[in-house]
């Protein structure tokens, strides 16, 4: 097949990165010494707090989420430190697989891939937990894998409630930026996030921002860390600048994606991904096929995974719906590998790009023989743009 037009890329991320953030980035390298550079420093340092919601610190780093995620521990934690770990999806068990490899006391609090983290299991452990042996709570606050949205807010009620003194960490890799995220209100100590997908911007830099009880651990803390020391780092953000040789140009394009988010409104980008996430899942349901996700409270706003009916290859339709109509959908991972896809509908996305992907979804049903029922496109329209009420006939003036 000849493609012409542009490619669908709508697996939950990296995400398609907007025009203006391309053009941003498209320019010479600076001298990450000099004057020019610490303004783009500072612009992006401060902008960021804006997007986490917090009056604290903000780390870049030239890396993955997956680096954010283990600056994070090294930052806070020590060798033998007991963590908790719920059990969300794939990416709660890259946390595990890292929190392992550090020498860290994992519980890794068993889930179905299907809920997000258990306020009610996590007051049992922490209530029988009289030494405050647990240093740490850590939950995925949108399980990309699954389009499970923790409650997050309801974690951190069971810490205080309790009195437990451990910090709460948030993976908020694919919520931030698209779901309403309150790190200082949510008292969360440590957020982890990279700036693919809902930042817009595309993959090469992880982010954690920090409360003062997470900068005030980092003093004590023992994990051997150097290039990920948070220490370093803000001896040389307060001015704009980096330890080390920063990725310029994606700081170019940050700082163009943090001016659109302040354009748009940071309450209009939540509504707009609410309404995209209210949309998928009407069209999912009128194709009569499951969304992964069972808790209502609980659907992403970021990206909806969906089952195929039993004997009907997700892949097999993936690889059709690519070939046929140049759009890229999201793979099941882990335990729903073979079992699911995932539709994302994140970051730089309007109303007929969603159209564009829901239509090309279900002519891929159709040309893959996947068991569905006609109607989901017409479904999503109406959730996007309700009928008005009917009304006696305007009278046309000739």
């Amino acid at each position: 097949m000849i493609r012409t037009g542009r490619h669908f890329l709508q697996i939950p991320g990296p995400t398609n990165v907007p025009d203006r953030v391309l053009r941003a980035m498209d320019q010479a390298v600076i001298d990450h010494r000099g004057p020019e550079f610490a303004e783009l420093g500072l612009a992006v340092l401060c902008g960021l707090r804006d997007i986490f919601q917090t009056g604290g610190h903000v780390i870049v780093y030239p890396s993955s989420g997956t680096g954010a995620c283990e600056a994070a521990l090294v930052n806070t934690l020590s060798p033998g430190d007991k963590v908790v770990i719920f059990e969300t999806g794939q990416f709660s068990n890259i946390w595990r697989q890292i929190a392992d490899r550090l020498g860290l006391d994992v519980d890794y609090v068993p889930g179905n891939w299907r809920r997000g983290a258990s306020a009610a299991d996590l007051e049992g452990r922490l209530r029988a937990d009289k030494g405050h042996a647990v240093k740490a709570v850590v939950v995925v606050h949108n399980e990309t894998s699954t389009g499970v949205t923790s409650r997050v807010p309801e974690v951190r009620q069971v810490m205080n409630r309790l009195g437990h003194p451990a910090l709460l960490i948030v993976d908020s890799i694919s919520s931030l930026a698209c779901m309403d995220y309150r790190m200082d209100e949510w008292q969360v100590d440590v957020t982890v996030c990279g700036s693919q997908k809902g930042l817009m911007v595309p993959p090469g830099l992880g982010f954690n921002a920090i409360s003062q009880k997470a900068l005030a651990a980092s003093k004590q803390a023992k994990l051997p860390r150097s290039y990920w020391d948070w220490q370093e780092m803000l001896k040389h953000n307060d001015v704009g600048f980096f330890p080390f040789t920063p990725a310029t140009n994606l700081l170019f394009a940050l700082r163009e994606a943090l001016k659109m988010m302040q354009e748009e409104g940071l309450a209009n980008i939540f509504r707009r991904h609410a309404r995209y996430g209210d949309a998928t899942r009407a069209a999912v349901r009128a194709w009569g096929l499951e969304i992964v996700c069972e808790e209502p409270l609980e659907y992403s706003n970021s990206m909806t995974a969906v089952y195929t009916p039993e004997g009907h290859d997700p892949d097999r339709l993936r690889k059709i719906i690519l070939e046929n109509f140049d759009m890229a959908l999201g793979a099941g991972l882990g335990k729903l590998a073979g079992k699911a896809f995932r539709i994302g509908h994140l970051g730089g996305f309007n109303d007929l790009m969603l159209a564009g992907t829901l239509s090309g979804v279900e002519m891929g049903l159709r040309l893959a023989g996947v068991p569905h029922q006609e109607g989901g496109v017409m479904a999503a329209l109406n959730s996007l743009t309700p009928a008005a009420k009917k009304s006696e006939p305007a009278k046309v003036a000739r």
